[in-house]
């Protein structure tokens, strides 16, 4: 009998150990949370449904703090920017006024104008030669000779300019505008002024209009 006695208070004892159920409760206290949060929800719904735009605004701007640096911002003036003034291109009049013969070609502005000086001389030689302000002393016409001949005869001139202490000279050579093979002996007087010849020049410049322009060239001797 006493036995069986013990036996049964065992049995409650492990009974009583399983039965704890700490979660039992958890399903019924997330329904009521859930019917908590839906009910405030809804409350918050027509709430802010009732509100205008401006009170839903304002309690959006509520926690927003003024910078008071930013009330008045000073207002700064546009710069003014002047226009650039605009220019016309004139070269058709100008090609108008040159074919009419209102306006002269400057003889400097074209591909055939010719000057040179030498380094030991003033740079502004070459404007005031071309311009007629040195007086030419003398001068030799090399139209109709070969160039052999013409370098001959170019060579002798200027031996017997130097000696006669001539300072400015003409030489006439022709714009070659009827040659076929265009103006050889211009180009060639060019070669010799800068090269055979150089060591008696000391600048020249294509010839005024009255002088002969494009066809004729100033050009300054040494003294020795």
């Amino acid at each position: 009998m006493a036995g069986k006695q013990i036996e049964q208070k065992n049995n409650l004892i492990k009974k009583s150990e399983w039965s704890f159920t700490p979660f039992k409760g958890l399903k019924d206290a997330l329904e009521q949370r859930k019917d908590t949060l839906s009910k405030k929800h809804a409350i918050q719904k027509n709430t802010s449904r009732n509100k205008t735009d401006e009170e839903i605004f304002l309690d959006a701007m509520a926690d927003v703090k003024e910078i008071k640096e930013f009330r008045e911002i000073p207002l700064q003036k546009p710069r003014i920017i002047k226009p650039h003034p605009i220019r016309t291109d004139d070269s058709i009049e100008i090609l108008r006024q040159i074919v009419s013969g209102e306006r002269k070609i400057r003889l400097s502005d074209t591909g055939e104008y010719m000057e040179w000086i030498s380094p030991d001389v003033r740079k502004d030689i070459t404007r005031r030669l071309h311009q007629g302000e040195f007086s030419v002393q003398d001068y030799i016409d090399l139209h109709g000779m070969t160039l052999s001949e013409a370098k001959e005869a170019l060579q002798l001139f200027f031996r017997e300019s130097i000696k006669k202490r001539i300072f400015c000279v003409k030489v006439i050579h022709g714009r070659g505008l009827r040659s076929p093979r265009g103006p050889v002996l211009k180009e060639a007087l060019r070669n010799w002024l800068q090269g055979t010849f150089k060591r008696w020049v000391l600048a020249y410049s294509t010839a005024k209009d009255c002088d002969g322009g494009l066809g004729a060239t100033y050009v300054i001797l040494k003294s020795k």
